[in-house]
């Protein structure tokens, strides 16, 4: 039977790819990088092209191959599919290990390094430093025993780290809220009551379904003016995954969090270091914990007082003690006095088509790029999408799906991930392609998806995301696009993009009400425009919030105690924390970016790279939003640069200092 998982010609086709595919597309994938391995290693005298290409082409095919599973079982989660991706994941740590605690393989790169770094190229030299560091971080020099060790650990949290999101997954598509009465969904808008009505018929039901999918969950917390209803949903969206009545218990992370915690953290000591967040900090920006907490804490000082102003403004607005399940309600009606403009008001003028068409345009304005939708691309689900990244000569150099909106069995939230890296090697060029997803609400009554301005943020990121690794030059996977980016800089071309969507003259290009066409009002532009700044400091708590009980159960872990998730979480609460929070709440549980995403002992990059996007726009400011030389120096200096250089000094070349905390806090007026 012919895999289409194993043909690597084109695109992956999705619409023939099956969960019986996955496992032996694998496994045979994985069976020929070992043979080829060995051979590589028989070679008398390694060199970089006859060793180490081999070795990124090698990669290369394993990502190409997995990365189309990966992703379905993010958008098309099915039984099957995830039974296939979890039989996977230890066949892919048992080979990611080998490779990493090869000594022959570690050996003769040290001897590339050493003996031929003067053939090199700086690039060149920076893979091999990477993959040196790669293999020390895996355990190359480790005795036998603790080799053996580490690659069982890294195969259980593979395991755990996957559960862990699973049960999020299904928790959330268990669990609905039927309402009998229209009278209970006051407030609430038409096309979330429309939804919930469909959904019901549907399911053979009378009434409206609310189902627990972020967008749903938004508009329940910022809209209805039921409070008991706000409640109901709050406790649910806060104790997924976790203890309680609103939830099958067979799904509660708690335990989870405690074994993933303890195996980092034993996995950090059998390498050298003192704990998890230590080694994790390897690759990234900062240098050490005592970096990062001052970082975080430099950044309360500002905020904290901000944020308890804020707060006490919105109780005196409400007039009552405000619970944590009113403080979106009573914001979103603050915000609505203040600046006479509503989210709802404004979705209207934000349909999809058009922020798509300004979005491209201000790629096209900044980097000559053009975007070309394509109708012959097989697709895992009819609301996906497929557009051609051409150059200024309309050369394809790269392309992206988009899968914008919510459904049952895909993955909350919105991300950017690789469905193919740029390579160029050996005469051969594979061009960059990336997924773009976002959890929006669908099209429904003949209307496109209409959306929030924090929606059409969330686009803007996710696609500096993408342009990130679609605008790489960078000829080696292991460092083209955000590959080798140090996690805490990745996120700046991201936070970069969300500052056009600020923009006046953007504004006009992303908006036009979806009946009309009429242009965004000029005094509704001006009113938005002064949202920015709403509520910052309450915003920039919440982050800290999440940055600092990441990085403490990482960086305190102690096994005697364990993870002392309550405990450390009440402590951050206690210094950073304005918003009450109710017993009940357990966020940890459902905490995917820590837990089983990429943001272990790394959430606080989110803030990190926030000073360095708004430090970046600030040049942009200087000389104009679009200005041509300031874009060619940004785009030289960092976006196509990948990994291939120090993001410090990436930083300097384009900026000619070190990063600033003060531009961002004149964007998000906290400095005020």
């Amino acid at each position: 039977m012919e895999n289409p998982l194993l043909d690597l010609g084109w695109l992956p086709r999705f619409d023939t790819i099956d969960a019986a595919h996955v496992e032996p597309a694998l496994r045979q994938v994985l069976e020929e990088g070992r043979v080829e391995l060995k051979a590589l290693l028989a070679q008398p005298a390694p060199t970089f092209a006859l060793l180490v290409e081999p070795m990124e082409q090698m990669q290369h095919r394993l990502m190409r191959v997995w990365s189309p599973v990966s992703h379905l079982n993010a958008v098309a989660n099915s039984e099957a599919l995830r039974a296939a991706y979890n039989a996977c994941l230890p066949l892919l740590t048992e080979y990611s290990t080998e490779i990493g605690q090869n000594e022959d393989l570690n050996r003769n790169y040290r001897t590339i390094a050493g003996d031929l770094s003067a053939e090199l190229d700086a690039t060149q030299r920076r893979v091999l430093d990477h993959a040196l560091r790669d293999f020390r971080l895996a355990g190359v020099g480790l005795p036998e025993d603790r080799k053996i060790r580490y690659k069982a650990i890294m195969q259980e949290l593979a395991t755990l780290q996957a559960r862990f999101e699973e049960n999020v997954l299904d928790c959330m598509n268990a669990w609905s809220k039927t309402v009998d009465s229209v009278d209970a969904l006051a407030g609430l808008p038409a096309h979330v009551v429309e939804r919930a009505r469909a959904s019901a018929q549907a399911r053979g039901a009378d009434g409206w379904v609310l189902t627990l999918d972020q967008p749903t969950y938004i508009a329940v917390t910022t809209h209805a003016d039921d409070e008991a209803l706000r409640r109901e949903f709050y406790e649910a969206w806060q104790t997924r995954a976790a203890p309680g009545p609103q939830h099958d218990p067979r799904w509660d992370n708690t335990q989870l969090i405690e074994a993933i915690v303890r195996l980092r953290h034993e996995a950090a000591q059998l390498i050298g270091f003192d704990n998890f967040a230590a080694l994790s900090l390897a690759t990234k920006m900062a240098r050490s914990v005592e970096e990062v907490l001052a970082f975080l804490g430099e950044l309360a000082e500002h905020c904290v007082p901000v944020a308890r102003t804020e707060f006490a403004e919105l109780a005196a607005f409400a007039g009552q003690p405000l619970n944590a399940w009113d403080i979106a309600y009573f914001s979103e009606r603050l915000q609505q006095l203040r600046f006479r403009i509503a989210d709802e008001e404004l979705r209207p003028y934000f349909p999809l088509p058009k922020v798509l068409s300004g979005l491209f345009r201000v790629a096209e304005r900044l980097y000559g790029i053009h975007m070309r939708e394509r109708t012959d691309i097989p697709l895992w689900h009819p609301d996906a999408r497929y557009f051609d990244v051409l150059d200024s000569g309309a050369q394809a150099i790269g392309g992206f799906y988009l899968d914008a909106y919510a459904r049952p069995s895909k993955r909350n939230g919105a991300w950017m991930d690789e469905c193919m890296g740029h390579k160029r090697i050996g005469g051969t060029v594979t061009a960059p392609v990336a997924y773009l997803v976002c959890n929006f609400s669908p099209p429904i009554g003949g209307r496109p998806s209409l959306l929030t301005h924090d929606e059409v943020l969330t686009l803007f990121h996710e696609f500096g995301h993408g342009l990130h690794h679609l605008l790489t030059t960078v000829p080696y996977p292991s460092l083209a696009g955000i590959n080798g980016v140090p996690w805490d800089a990745v996120e700046l071309p991201s936070q970069f993009m969300e500052n056009y969507a600020w923009s006046p003259e953007v504004l006009s290009w992303i908006s036009a009400h979806y009946e009309t066409g009429d242009a965004l009002p000029d005094d509704k532009l001006r009113r938005l425009r002064g949202t920015r700044t709403f509520l910052a400091g309450l915003q920039a708590v919440r982050q800290l919030e999440f940055a600092l009980f990441d990085f403490r159960i990482h960086s305190e872990y102690d096994a005697a105690r364990g993870t002392r998730a309550a405990d450390i979480i009440a402590e951050v609460r206690a210094r950073v924390s304005v918003v009450p929070h109710p017993e009940f709440n357990r966020f940890a549980n459902s905490f995917t970016h820590i837990f089983s995403g990429g943001y272990a002992a790394g959430y606080y990059s989110y803030k990190w790279a926030e000073v360095l996007a708004a430090d970046v726009f600030a040049t942009f400011e200087e000389s104009g939003i679009f200005a041509s030389e300031v874009a060619r120096r940004f785009l030289g200096s960092i976006l196509s640069r990948g990994g291939s250089r120090d993001a410090l000094e990436a930083f300097v070349e384009f900026r000619g200092r070190k990063p600033d905390i003060r531009p961002l806090l004149r964007q998000s007026g906290i400095a005020a």
